[in-house]
């Protein structure tokens, strides 16, 4: 009789496995929300999916700014190249009973009815799908803003992956990964999180932290919805406060961004550098436990993006130029200074980047290069305006 081979359950498939790393440069410290999102990737993969099911229901609990949307917008990044792949519903715009209809469309007869389109169909659903993924995300952001009928609505969704529509047509959603977030409990998190300096050491305080977080959380979900709505969810993720650490990683994510705009979108296109003084201020401006990483957003905005959005209108940065940044002690502002004649740049990917690219590629997902930083390659010059070659061949 032959001798069973031994298996590995806990290895994950090639897909999967370069679905959650991509997952991993995009979102800080948020690992039980990645795992969670690459275990239903990887059911989607495998083909076992409960059949007469979405692929999964996720609820996502924390606090504002923690990135409980931005692990959607990710998602759809990785699997289909665009952040906005993504079918959200605001659940604010649904705060009374009648306004189901813009989710659904009206009854034929209503006042009204040719106007009003569903949000949810079955084209739309399948708008973003491609040959290497025919797999939908639905997100309804806020939940507990909703009206009960939104709710009602919901149980039908997250069990049956159905949905009748105004005019009786039927929605399947079976391929479908259901996101709801929401921010309950977040006065009690806000308690905690001003609290959390103390005398216990730090590994300590935020492992306690963590612990209350998810339980104050998860308690407060409870009291809000019915057992029937909790009872379909199958996995509660709790998003804990981003630490500073966290926050600088976030901040280089954010950086890159930006030089990303300035390369592709803007109207002068030019490259920058922050010292690490400029770094250091914009994270003390950009650091609230409360509010997460987007307070570091709205500081990178204030301070960097709108001063170089001014530069550029005023045409005090040309073509190719590097706007050199550094932080001003006696103005407490940041200071900005420009290198003319420098060729643009684009950031070569680091070895790890470039091999989770090129593995990424093998398994059919459209993944662009990571947004660039101010050291890189030159640009090629037939790529500049007629003005700028002409300029460097008068020099």
């Amino acid at each position: 009789m032959p001798v069973a081979a031994p298996l590995d359950p806990t290895i994950r498939g090639p897909e999967s496995r370069v679905f959650e790393n991509l997952l991993a440069q995009k979102i800080v410290g948020q690992h039980e929300a990645i795992a969670a999102v690459a275990d239903l990737f990887q059911l989607y993969e495998a083909g076992l999916a409960a059949p007469g099911r979405p692929v999964g229901n996720l609820l996502f609990l924390g606090p504002t700014g923690s990135g409980k949307t931005r692990v959607v917008e990710a998602a759809a990044e990785i699997l289909f190249g665009d952040s906005r792949a993504v079918i959200k519903v605001d659940c604010a715009e649904f705060q009374h009973s009648h306004e189901i209809a813009k989710l659904v469309g009206s009854p034929p007869g209503y006042l009204g009815h040719r106007e009003t389109h569903p949000l949810i169909t079955q084209e739309a659903l399948a708008r973003y799908h491609t040959e290497r993924v025919k797999l939908s995300l639905l997100l309804f952001d806020e939940i507990e803003k909703a009206s009960d009928a939104l709710w009602q609505l919901l149980l039908g969704i997250l069990d049956k992956a159905t949905l009748t529509l105004g005019d009786n047509r039927r929605v399947d959603l079976s391929d479908s990964l259901i996101f709801l977030t929401s921010n309950l409990g977040s006065a009690e998190i806000d308690g905690m999180i001003q609290k959390r300096l103390g005398f216990a050491p730090r590994n300590e305080a935020t492992s306690v932290l963590d612990r209350k977080i998810e339980s104050a959380a998860v308690e407060a979900a409870r009291r809000k919805f019915s057992p029937e709505f909790m009872n379909r969810i199958d996995k509660v993720v709790v998003f804990r406060p981003l630490l500073p650490e966290q926050l600088e990683r976030i901040l280089d994510l954010e950086l890159g961004v930006v030089q990303h705009r300035l390369l592709q979108t803007a109207r002068t296109r030019c490259t920058f550098h922050l010292d690490s003084q400029a770094r250091g201020f914009l994270l003390r401006e950009g650091t609230d436990l409360r509010y997460g990483a987007r307070h570091l957003k709205r500081a990178i905005d204030r301070h960097l993006v709108c001063p170089l959005a001014n530069l550029i209108a005023s045409e005090q940065v040309a073509q190719s130029d590097l706007v050199s940044v550094e932080y001003d002690e006696r103005g407490g502002r940041l200071a900005f200074a420009r290198e003319p004649g420098k060729p643009l740049m684009r950031r070569s990917a680091s070895d790890g980047e470039a091999a989770t690219l090129f593995a990424a590629s093998l398994a059919g997902f459209p993944v662009a290069a990571a947004p660039a930083a101010a050291s890189c390659a030159p640009r090629d010059r037939r790529s500049l305006p007629e003005s700028t070659r002409a300029r460097r061949r008068d020099r």
